[in-house]
């Protein structure tokens, strides 16, 4: 097994990890001490509700660090000192709507001074305003209303295309990033232009996307503009994303170290999420093109399928199953008996067909049963049968698999050639129709294959792309949609390369299983302050807010890079082929497992968040003392959502690097992701558990009969929560010696057709010569003023003698 980042492999949880676990957890341990080497297996089910963000107000906070607390007070003080003499002594809530515009509309013509400070000043006026001009508010929920509606005031008169220009100077400015680099150590003031910026556009973006039924219509009218705005090529003749995208790998390649990365992805992540659509939008869409292209309709809704599903009971850990051995082996009276089948070690075969969970007498083929038993693996003994427990502990599960079932076109050919060869003797290559000659028994199998025969969006593509490739003069103009989505993989093409290896090293150099290296990027520049601490409350302070600064980069990367694979697979397979593959060859799958190289349940229920210093709270309420003992016991959260949502956001990214991949899923194998993935099942949240179930299921095979022998529980919860391939022999490895591992030939032919496909669509310069039109007119072709070099005049005779008089010419062949 592999060696875990933090705090151990899998065993038992120590003092400072039962700490951190929710209460109810402390108090079983504390109740049945015979269950702690057990572990997280007596957590409940974490109540998580998976979305495209947490909530406003959570989102609001994760803007700030807490090194930046003071600067509150500044902006108020910079927006009093502009609003005092333009109005008496009215509060800004007491004006009416055309002094607020009139007000709004000085302090966007005051940021166009040349004066470097009189426009920081201006900045941070305008976002006070932004931040609700909450030194007039009483409570958090007054702070958003005044948010909403001076941003959208804010957003009426222009201020986000003045803070776009300014932006570009702050990002254009050598001097601040010459003297970055020269700095030995980069603090929060090197950054104080850039932030203020870059918190009001974010401000403004996170406000304006928040659905509010309340909305005036004038200002959904105002939202929809911007939103298209936002993701066209207005701003600078690029998306505002793409822009970001120039921040980022600007930063990397160590030009301008002062940026402050975590304000740069988090605005990022919400442009991209709001001009291209979040999860229900993806669904939505994904409807309407099956529909465009005469596809029958989806199945079922995923999202509402993974939301009712129950987490699973993880499997015990290798420190779990020692101690068990070592109990087993002193109970001498119990009879060993080896485990030839599976029927000997359970009377009831855990893969029949039939559902009937009444007469069951063992919870361990249900993975979703309450109870914890832990699952008995690498045992040699058969299992005594668990106490029963009254029918009142019992929770009723609905019979049935949670997916339909799917096959490909692929699937069904291959059964047919094999079926064919066996009973007769011949192949048909693709047909999938004629059936002459084969049993009944196979009829009814190709009959039931069709039945859940799933044609995807990208097959359709796929063979639309291969027709125009094969005939490009024939085959039409292609209409391309110039959709949210085009318009930014148009805007990223050329650089896509160097922005998913930059976006990987700053999620390397932000996961905790980092080791702290002085070649890695320094993300801290925006979070630590110009005096470092002096004191231990300081010191705590501090280290706390730095963990929370890496948990937010985390988890707006993976939300980035999440919500471009499936807007890209969506609009067209290629462009996601595209920038997966960049993200293979950066090292994307092995970064990823090693971010899960750690202590999963600790991360997830981390508390690296201080709640009376977030914002709003911050602003409305009279900070209480902080204390040592306050700053360690944390919030009394059951888990941490930004970290809990990171996590299945890097399963599902990794899902979709590997899914249908060969060579990809043998790279899960030979980077031994199998023990780490497992590990993840500790965390008891049924989504997280599908996309790790998911990623245990493609490589199963690999793993050889003893490895799947010893983790049943796990290969049942497979059965139970993923969708079922009909005639996938996952389970078994029947096809290993007929898929050799060639990952360059895999990849290389992937990358001839993106390649092809990026260069027709999208490369106007470098039209093949071959499908150019030509002149065949004889007077023009003549007539035609053709420049020679000089050389050539001056050796025209001796060209004259080698190219034409000296070579015989057969003019009866050239008759023919």
């Amino acid at each position: 097994m592999m060696d875990v980042g933090g705090n151990g492999s899998g065993l038992p949880v120590n003092n400072k990890q039962r700490a951190m676990l929710p209460n109810k957890s402390r108090g079983e341990f504390a109740r049945n001490p015979r269950k702690d080497s057990e572990g997280l297996s007596e957590s409940p089910d974490l109540e998580f509700e998976y979305a495209d963000t947490d909530k406003w107000a959570a989102e609001l906070s994760e803007l700030y660090s807490y090194t930046e607390g003071p600067e509150f007070a500044l902006n108020r003080k910079c927006f009093e000192e502009e609003f005092r003499p333009h109005v008496s002594e009215k509060k800004w809530t007491e004006l009416d709507a055309a002094q607020h515009r009139a007000h709004a509309m000085r302090l966007l013509d005051s940021l166009e001074v040349i004066a470097r400070e009189k426009r920081l000043k201006v900045a941070r006026a305008i976002l006070y305003m932004a931040q609700g001009t909450f030194a007039e508010c009483s409570s958090e929920a007054e702070v958003q209303h005044w948010m909403r509606y001076n941003i959208f005031l804010l957003l009426d008169v222009g201020t986000f295309s003045a803070l776009v220009e300014l932006l570009n100077m702050e990002i254009d400015n050598s001097a601040a990033c010459s003297s970055a680099v020269r700095k030995p150590a980069i603090s929060l003031a090197d950054s104080t232009d850039l932030r203020v910026l870059l918190n009001i556009m974010y401000l403004m973006v996170e406000t304006i996307q928040q659905d509010d039924p309340a909305d005036k219509p004038e200002w959904k009218i105002i939202k929809e503009t911007f939103r298209a705005e936002l993701g066209s090529p207005l701003f600078n003749n690029e998306p505002v994303s793409v822009m970001l995208f120039g921040m980022v790998t600007k930063f990397c390649s160590g030009h301008a170290p002062h940026f402050p990365m975590k304000k740069v992805l988090l605005l990022l992540w919400k442009s991209i999420l709001f001009t291209l659509g979040g999860f229900e939008q993806l669904q939505s869409i994904k409807v309407c093109k099956r529909e465009e292209l005469g596809l029958p309709p989806l199945p079922e809704d995923s999202i509402r399928v993974i939301r009712s599903m129950r987490a699973a009971s993880p499997p015990a850990s290798a420190s779990d199953l020692i101690e068990q051995q070592q109990k087993r082996a002193r109970r001498e009276h119990k009879a060993l008996i080896k485990q030839d089948n599976l029927d000997a070690f359970n009377e009831k075969d855990p893969y029949k067909a039939d559902d009937s969970r009444e007469d069951e007498d063992d919870n361990d083929d249900n993975d979703n049963s309450i109870e914890t038993e832990t699952f008995p693996l690498e045992r040699d003994e058969v299992m005594p049968p668990p106490i029963p427990h009254p029918p009142s502990e019992r929770v009723s599960f609905p019979k049935g698999l949670p997916w339909a079932p799917k096959v490909r076109e692929k699937d069904i050919e291959n059964f047919l050639e094999s079926s064919r060869s066996k009973f007769i003797g011949y192949t048909l290559g693709s047909d999938t129709d004629t059936v002459v000659g084969l049993p009944r028994p196979i009829h009814e199998s190709i009959k039931t294959l069709k039945q859940h025969k799933y044609v995807s969006i990208a097959e359709i593509q796929i063979a639309k792309e291969e027709e125009f490739q094969k005939t490009p003069l024939s085959g039409g103009e292609e209409e391309v949609e110039m959709c949210a989505t085009e318009l930014l993989y148009q805007g990223i093409l050329p650089s896509l390369p160097q922005y998913m290896i930059a976006l990987l090293k700053i999620l390397l150099a932000a996961a905790p299983t980092s080791k702290a290296k002085t070649d890695s990027i320094n993300i801290l520049a925006d979070v630590l302050p110009e005096e470092m601490p002096t004191t231990v409350l300081q010191s705590m302070k501090l280290g706390v807010d730095v963990n929370r600064h890496k948990e937010i980069i985390v988890k707006a990367i993976s939300a980035i890079l999440l919500l471009l694979l499936k807007h890209f697979k969506l609009n067209h397979i290629y462009q996601f082929e595209y920038m997966a593959q960049h993200l293979v060859f950066a090292n994307c799958i092995p970064l990823i497992l090693k971010f899960f190289n750690q202590n999963i349940m600790s991360y997830i229920t981390a508390k690296n968040s201080i709640s009376v210093l977030d914002f709003p709270y911050c602003v409305v309420h009279e900070l209480p003392e902080l204390t040592a003992e306050s700053l360690e016991a944390g919030d009394n959260n059951q888990f941490c959502w930004r970290n809990l949502f990171s996590c299945i956001n890097l399963l599902r990214i990794l899902n979709k690097l590997t899914k249908w991949k060969h060579s990809r899923t043998m790279m899960l194998v030979v980077f031994k992701s199998a023990p780490i993935l497992k590990r993840a099942l500790k965390v008891k949240q049924a989504m997280m558990q599908l996309y790790v179930l998911k990623l245990l299921k493609v490589q199963t095979k690999y793993l050889g009969r003893q490895w799947r022998k010893s983790n049943m529980k796990t290969m049942s919860a497979i059965y139970q929560k993923v969708r079922h391939r009909l005639n996938d022999d996952w389970a078994y490895g029947n096809d290993l010696d007929a898929r050799p591992w060639d990952f360059q030939a895999e990849e290389c032919a992937l990358r001839a057709n993106i390649e092809r496909f990026n260069s027709r669509r999208y490369d106007k310069t470098h039209s093949n010569p071959d499908f150019l039109p030509v002149d065949n007119c004889l007077q023009s072709v003549l007539g035609q003023r053709v420049d020679l070099p000089e050389d050539f005049q001056m050796n025209y005779d001796l060209w004259l003698e080698r190219e034409v008089f000296s070579k015989p010419i057969s003019w009866e062949e050239l008759l023919q």
